[in-house]
């Protein structure tokens, strides 16, 4: 039998021996070979020790290990020494905590609010998976809660869910509860602390916290605990005596002692014999390439050893010594928005600074910082997009890093541009307005974008919400279609450019001149800023000390002082931008001399040697300007000719050409190209020789943009780019490339490295889900970084949704079964592509498709099903981010069809008489049930329908009847009957078909008496099958025979027509009218009413005129009302007076006549006052006075406008 020790707590909490000394010894150590009841508690860093029973076995006998219980328990002080001796002899029995005291650590199982079961507190050894789990009572609840779970204050565990982090959640229909769990693999020491969960439905609220305790990875000591205590007492056997606790707890603290210097000497031996500094350089790699070559540059030959050694170095977390809580990974604003970054310090000494781009920010009207206790806030009031940047806090040498980005609202074009048709030399405005001011705007002409590289030929000007693109003089080259794109809208406008006409008043003149002499050719045009060159023999002239072009005005002047033979040519003129020459011939009078010349063999030289044998390479940039200068000597003066391959230069005007001076050759490209690149010769010659000369001139550029750019997966916030190298790496090798990435509709392009890759795979993160992203890749090698790549598709960081929910058995025939299911309760930003139907049998596992393409509605009917068999169903969503989990049925579907009684269901509009118009289609669709297909028959009166006039189509739900034109005998009582064998339902419907009726009949005039006629008539023999409505009369006179109406609607078939102009004779006709209308013909009158002449003597009455003046009186006063703001209102009350009263409106006795804001009227003496959308300070009393000679009048009421709720 063991021994029975009991442990008790001292009155300052310690452990105190009672019949046992060894209680002590669990501070230091948990020994498993002792069976424990009770719970541990962690209170201010060290263990306490409840009353507890220990059982210790024999020696020989190690006990085996038990479970640790985790609940935390406190029993009640007053009754420990009564325990104390219950629990003696009961070794199992655990201790109770007093009546009425809440156990710490472990809420109530009783409902509480909106909880059935809350979360319950834990502790955890590190490196475990643990499980929070909770109930909710749906019967308090009036829809589905959403659930939020908060580590410490703010920090939501949603956007952690992952591998580590996962959240389940299911609902019992049955009981009506919700059941949700927080799963966390592996905690680490950084899970300890408190958490909060959040339940939200509409108007229902509540919370609950628990904690989650992490303590280390306990290590269980080899071998029984108890061999290592040494009884004292001579003579005793091992069982008797006492223990000697201090020299096994002096022997423990050696061991523990010994095992840190073993630990720290392994660790430190564990460096592979690598030096820290390396370590340091291998823990900053972020690519996976370079651990290979910084392995194989120092040496290190266990490559898989170092990366072992580097991943436990880098789980290593380095605790925030400045930071108590960091800024969020990013932030989102809306333009024109206010937004708040802050930082908690753990001390609120230190000093921070705010960067913004790695630039300083400093305290302004647009940032704002604050300091509330350890808090350190940023504010930055009406966010632009400037703001959208990247943002860190500095304190010390510790820093947090965030992103802000600012959305843009849609910007539209709200005045577009205008064709305009202007000449060449004009300057040109493109002007649009948009919606807001300081937007982003593109430039395009033809198509293609106008970019601030091109600011020398256009000038970008903004005016508040205007734009203008300024073309200061037009060229030919500007015509075209111009369009100005926003991200909310575009205009395109036509530009015409065209030549101008210009004016010759006064022409050059051949002139003939001797050596020595001047020559000065002149001319004169219309236009003073017209500039233009001179041309001799198509070359164009070049200002030199013998040769002076001048412009003043309208003349332009070309002098060639000492004239020589070589000065004898065509010269012409030409003005810039006009297709426009103008002429003359110098000829040159020269004086013959003979003379024997020298003669010498040309000779090229040059700096790296000359022949035939000699190639020489030169590199140029491309876009530089390439000048080869030659010299060369001979007598006489030699001639050079310049080739490539075979192809001979000779044009001396232009981007490549030719250049000749005394003993120089000069081979010119303007702005080199990859064409030009190539093996070049000259060869000069004259008539004693020739020499020959080679160059090879090679052009190096920039590469081409990387080609193919796109994306082969996305994830919740990753993407993978993937491009082909350039086709041309323009003459050097490519080294590398770089990366962006922007915002779809953004401008602003983020660089994603800012040292060359060498890869054309590369992974991009720290996007965020939902929004629209676009990439591009340039391309670099030694001259510079290439275009950029087209822009990839607009691409969106998403994961998959939910599962579907609620899928039901909507119907199951033999063959087929209906599911209906609605969405997903968290669908994402990728939306929801369709659903995708699966079937499985019973005791097996193959899931069989349904669908072969996805289902957009919640709802399918599976085909082609196996008769009798047991089905179970699945359900998911998918987007492009894949399938989500599924939505399955619990109990498998047997395939059979279910016999259902026969009814058909009457549209509301059918259960009362059907009218239709003579013409018109009858198309009545009759809904109706019932399983199998039931039997449809269509009688009418009693008899079949005709199939040539009536059409019948009848389908599994409904029967259709349709008559194509309706006719008067297509009226009637229709009969449906639906029968499934015995069962039948049947329905009644009655269809009437009306035209427009006839003409009244026997339309007589009765009586005629002063200016009256009585005309009656019978209704018409032919009511259009409808019931007639009224009449329409109308008179016409015998002489003209026009006809106005007189009545209309009259029911009654007699009228008295009065107004008749005496002398005259009048015909009248008669109109019938029904629910189609006015019939075709009229009915008209047998007789006629003449209307005869009397004479009429008008006799002057004596009277005296009444005096109708009177003071200003109100006869409706202004009555007190209360409004919401934002609405129109109105004030009315009715003034009458004479003469007619001058009326003024007050608002607080303050005249308020000239207020745009109110609007009077006055109609036949009814005032009204209306106030276009009151405000809270259009609250006041409103006064109305009426004024006159003979007196005046006032009203008043109170106005309150109060605020929407």
């Amino acid at each position: 039998m063991p021994r029975l020790w009991n442990l008790a707590l001292g009155p300052e909490g310690q452990v105190t021996p009672s019949q046992c000394p060894l209680c002590w010894v669990f501070k230091a150590t948990w020994p498993s070979a002792f069976i424990l009841q009770g719970e541990p508690e962690r209170q201010s860093g060290r263990r306490r020790l409840y009353p507890l029973v220990l059982a210790m076995p024999e020696p020989a006998k190690p006990a085996a290990k038990k479970k640790e219980v985790k609940k935390k328990e406190e029993p009640k002080k007053e009754e420990k020494k009564e325990e104390e001796k219950k629990e003696e002899p009961k070794a199992d029995a655990p201790a109770q905590p007093a009546e009425g005291e809440e156990q710490k650590g472990e809420p109530s199982t009783q409902s509480d609010g909106l909880f059935i079961q809350k979360p319950e507190s834990v502790l955890i050894e590190s490196g475990k998976d643990v499980c929070i789990a909770m109930q909710v009572d749906g019967k308090q609840l009036p829809c589905k809660p959403t659930i939020k779970w908060f580590k410490g204050k703010w920090l939501e565990l949603g956007i952690k869910s992952g591998l580590r982090f996962q959240f389940k959640d299911s609902f019992d229909k049955e009981k009506n509860i919700y059941s949700y769990e927080l799963r966390i693999g592996k905690v680490v020491v950084g899970d300890r602390g408190d958490y909060r969960c959040e339940i939200t439905a509409k108007d229902k609220f509540d919370s609950c916290t628990f904690n989650i305790d992490v303590e280390a990875t306990r290590t269980d000591d080899s071998g029984n605990v108890l061999q290592a205590f040494k009884r004292t007492g001579e003579g005793k056997d091992d069982v008797a005596g006492e223990l000697d606790f201090s020299g096994l707890l002096k022997k423990r603290e050696v061991q523990q002692v010994e095992e840190e210097k073993k630990k720290k000497k392994k660790d430190d031996d564990d460096d592979m014999g690598i030096p820290p500094e390396i370590w340091e350089l291998l823990k900053g790699v972020t690519k996976k390439s370079e651990y290979e070559r910084i392995a194989f540059e120092y040496g290190v030959t266990d490559l898989r050893g170092m990366l072992k050694r580097l991943k436990k170095a880098k789980v290593e977390v380095k605790k925030s010594e400045a930071f108590v809580r960091k800024l969020d990974p990013a932030y989102q604003i809306d333009k024109g928005q206010k937004i708040k970054m802050w930082v908690e310090l753990s001390d609120p000494d230190l000093k921070i600074k705010w960067m913004k781009n790695g630039q300083m920010l400093k305290p302004s009207g647009k940032y704002i910082f604050e300091n509330v206790g350890k808090k350190r806030i940023l504010t930055i009031t009406k966010t632009t997009l400037a703001d959208d940047a990247a943002y860190e806090c500095v304190c010390g040498e510790e820093r947090c890093f965030t992103e802000l980005f600012v959305k843009e609202p849609p910007v539209l074009v709200v005045s577009g541009l205008d064709d305009q048709q202007v000449v060449v030399g004009d300057k040109v405005e493109l002007e649009v307005e948009v919606s807001e001011e300081g937007a982003q705007v593109i430039w395009m002409k033809d198509g293609v974008e106008l970019t601030r590289e091109e600011t020398f030929k256009y000038r970008f000007k903004k005016d508040g919400k205007k734009h203008i693109l300024i073309i200061n003089e037009a060229t030919k080259e500007d015509a075209g279609r111009y369009m100005i794109k926003t991200n909310g809208g575009q205009s395109e406008a036509d530009l015409v450019v065209e030549d101008k006409q210009l004016e010759v008043l006064q022409d050059i003149a051949d002139l003939t001149v001797k050596a020595a002499e001047q020559a000065v050719f002149k001319c004169e045009v219309s236009d003073e800023k017209v500039t233009g060159k001179w041309y001799k023999n198509g070359v164009e002239v070049r200002p030199s000390k013998r040769i002076t072009i001048s412009h003043k005005g309208r003349y332009h002047k070309l002098v060639i002082d000492d004239v020589r033979p070589e000065d004898e040519g065509d010269y012409t003129f030409v003005p810039d931008g006009y297709a426009l020459s103008l002429s003359a011939k110098l000829n040159f009078l020269e004086i013959k001399i003979e003379y024997v010349p020298k003669q010498e063999p040309p000779k090229i030289h040059l700096d790296c040697g000359s022949g035939k044998t000699n190639e020489n390479t030169i590199v140029v940039v491309a876009g530089n300007k390439l000048r080869l200068d030659v010299s060369m000597t001979g007598e006489p003066p030699p001639v050079a000719t310049w080739m490539k391959g075979d192809v001979v230069f000779a044009e001396k005007e232009g981007r490549v050409r030719i250049e000749e001076r005394t003993e120089l050759s000069s081979f010119v490209i303007e702005s080199a190209e990859r064409s030009d690149e190539g093996s070049y010769t000259i060869k000069v010659t004259n008539p004693v020789g020739e020499d020959v000369a080679s160059l090879n001139v090679k052009v190096v550029d920039v590469p081409d943009p990387p080609e193919s750019a796109h994306i082969t997966s996305v994830g919740e916030d990753w993407a993978i780019l993937v491009w082909e190298p350039p086709k041309y790496d323009g003459g050097m090798p490519v080294t590398g490339y770089l990366m962006e990435r922007k915002k779809k509709g953004s401008m602003r392009w983020m660089k994603l490295n800012f040292e060359v890759f060498t890869e054309t795979t590369y992974e991009s993160t720290k996007m965020i889900e939902g929004v629209m992203y676009e990439m591009r890749v340039f391309a670099v090698n030694a001259i510079g970084v290439s275009q950029p790549s087209q822009n990839t598709k607009p691409f969106m960081p998403i994961a998959p949704t939910s599962e579907p929910l609620h899928l039901t058995l909507e119907d199951v025939t033999d063959t087929t079964a209906t599911l209906k299911w609605r969405a997903p309760d968290r669908v994402g930003a990728g939306g929801i592509d369709g659903y995708l139907v699966e079937y499985c049998k019973e005791g097996t596992n193959e899931w069989i498709p349904c669908n072969t393409e996805l289902v957009e509605r919640c709802g399918y009917t599976a085909k082609d099903l196996p008769t009798g068999e047991k089905l179970f169903f699945r359900v998911v969503a998918v987007n492009i981010a894949g399938r989500s989990p599924p939505a399955t049925f619990a109990q498998p579907v047997t395939i059979r069809e279910i016999v259902q009684q026969p009814k058909i269901r009457l549209p509301r509009h059918l259960r009362q008489t059907y009218i239709k118009k003579v013409g018109e289609q009858i198309n009545m669709v009759i809904p109706f049930q019932g399983k199998p297909r039931p039997v449809v028959t269509w009688m009418k009166d009693g008899q079949p329908l005709n199939p040539q006039e009536v059409h019948i189509r009848t389908s599994d739900l409904d029967t259709i009847l349709f008559i194509r034109k309706a006719e008067r005998h297509h009226s009637g009582n229709y009969e449906l009957k639906v029968q499934i064998e015995n069962m039948e339902d049947n329905a009644a419907i009655k269809i009437r078909v009306v035209e427009k009726p006839g003409p009244a009949h026997n339309v007589m005039v009765k009586e005629v008496w002063g200016f009256n006629a009585l005309v009656e008539w019978e209704p018409p023999k032919d009511n259009g099958n409808s019931e007639i409505t009224g009449y329409s009369i109308q008179k016409a006179d015998k002489k003209t025979m026009e006809w106005f109406t007189v009545y209309e609607h009259n029911r009654l078939t007699r009228c008295t027509v009065s107004d008749l102009i005496m002398g005259n004779e009048y015909f009248f006709r008669v109109f019938s009218e029904n629910i189609c209308g006015l019939s075709e013909n009229p009915g008209i009158s047998k007789n006629t009413a003449k209307i005869q002449k009397t004479g009429i003597i008008c006799k002057q009455l004596n009277y005296q005129e009444h005096d109708f003046r009177m003071a200003p009186m109100f006869l409706t006063p202004l009555v007190d009302r209360v409004v919401v703001a934002g609405y129109t209102t109105a004030l009315n009350c009715a003034v009458r007076g004479h003469p007619k009263p001058k009326i003024i409106w007050m608002k607080n006795k303050m005249d308020i006549s000239g207020d745009c804001k109110f609007l009077q009227k006055n109609s036949q003496g009814v005032l009204t006052l209306n106030i276009r959308k009151p405000s809270p300070f259009d609250s006041a009393t409103y006064s109305c006075k009426a004024i006159n000679e003979l007196g005046e009048a006032i009203v008043e009421c109170k106005l309150e406008v109060k605020a929407p709720q």
